[in-house]
């Protein structure tokens, strides 16, 4: 017998319906993600190919003498599987354990990008030196079985230097993650304990200002932008600089886009806070501000997490602002990637802007695995109250 109420009892009608509608929906969702994934490792001929088969073992790929064997495969997919499962038990356990001075987000970045740096060198550097060897002694098991080349990888982050792009839009999603979240946190926690009338009001200016479109505030910011050096130079003199082009004025726009959402979020996750914490913090001899650094923070940091995540997507996936604001010199990745098309492109052209596709949505789901538990813990106290 089932412990569910009869009330709450779905009938299995129901059951198979909402089964299927969520199953169609993760395919339709996973599906593009998967055929980019398969088209950025073949060659040209085999990832535009009518026939699928054709894209999924890439015979073209494979003749060329590129391509995976059993062997390939089997320990690639155990590598992935680990590598997950470091990702998701082992990470956060050390970074419990051994963050500087009890500094957990300086713990989360320092495990976060050593996590990072050792899944690509396992997995481009040792692994492949390991699979070379055992296929050079499995005879027919060393064979090529699938279809697959790293070389538009290698033309797109070696050869088109767009490795100068991911520097680029590191510095504007950091910049836009600290700024946010170090005015959004103090505004939140002010706003959250305030109890006058100004604070609804400033509340209602801040939603106003994130409704309108984003290429409103651009307008509204380019004179100033481009004008820049002349209104700074009876302050930094001669070498006053032009801000229009470069990664500052993009940070500036996207924070001012940004900032009234950030406000919003985490005054809803502060006032889930009990008031009694900051009293107690009070009556044993912390200020304001100590009482919100070393009581407060520390339970916010869910919430934290959460509201940084959707900073980080903002900025990181940004193609108006990124594309009106910055020169050519200074192009973050989305508008990079979307510069293959704007020339006369070719089948060679178009397969490599999906693998830098395929390369900027890799680090978005290393972040998911990663801070997934916070995530879910930010957005179920966030929804609670607020």
């Amino acid at each position: 017998m089932s412990d569910t109420p009869r009330a709450l009892r779905q009938s299995l009608s129901l059951r198979l319906g909402s089964a299927g509608f969520l199953a169609l929906w993760c395919l339709l969702a996973a599906f593009p993600i998967f055929w980019i994934g398969v088209m950025s490792f073949k060659s040209p001929v085999d990832a535009f190919d009518s026939n699928p088969l054709n894209v999924i073992f890439g015979p073209v790929t494979r003749d060329g003498g590129d391509g995976l064997s059993i062997i390939d495969i089997v320990l690639g997919l155990a590598y992935l599987f680990f590598a997950v499962k470091l990702a998701l038990g082992w990470l956060p356990k050390m970074v419990a354990q051994h963050s500087p001075g009890g500094q957990v987000w300086a713990g989360w970045i320092i495990g976060v990008l050593s996590y990072a740096v050792g899944f690509v060198v396992g997995l481009f550097v040792i692994l492949p030196l390991i699979l070379n060897g055992l296929n050079a002694i499995l005879g027919p098991l060393g064979n090529p079985l699938i279809g697959l080349t790293t070389a538009n990888y290698w033309s797109v982050w070696v050869d088109n230097a767009f490795y100068e792009n991911f520097i680029n839009s590191l510095i504007v999603t950091v910049g836009v993650v600290t700024v946010s979240l170090t005015v959004g946190t103090l505004a939140g926690y002010g706003l959250a304990r305030s109890g006058s009338n100004l604070a609804f009001w400033i509340l209602i200016i801040a939603l106003i200002f994130r409704a309108l479109p984003h290429s409103v505030l651009v307008a509204g910011y380019l004179p100033v932008f481009v004008n820049s050096a002349e209104i700074l130079r009876p302050i930094l003199g001669e070498n006053a600089p032009t801000l229009y082009g470069q990664p500052l004025a993009v940070i500036a726009v996207l924070v001012s886009i940004n900032q009234p959402f950030t406000i919003w979020m985490l005054r809803s996750f502060f006032q889930n806070i009990p008031n009694e914490l900051d009293e107690a913090a009070r009556v044993d001899g912390c200020t304001h501000f100590q009482a919100f650094r070393w009581v407060i923070m520390p339970v916010m940091w869910p919430g934290v997490i959460t509201t940084g995540l959707f900073s980080f997507l903002l900025a990181y996936n940004d193609f108006l602002v990124t594309s009106l604001l910055l020169d050519q010199s200074n192009q973050t990745m989305v508008p990079a990637i979307a510069g293959y098309f704007n020339r006369e492109t070719t089948t060679t052209d178009q397969v490599e802007a999906v693998a830098a596709a395929v390369s900027i949505t890799a680090p978005l789901f290393l972040l998911v695995m990663i801070f997934q538990r916070q995530i879910v813990s930010g957005l179920t106290a966030g929804a609670v109250k607020g």
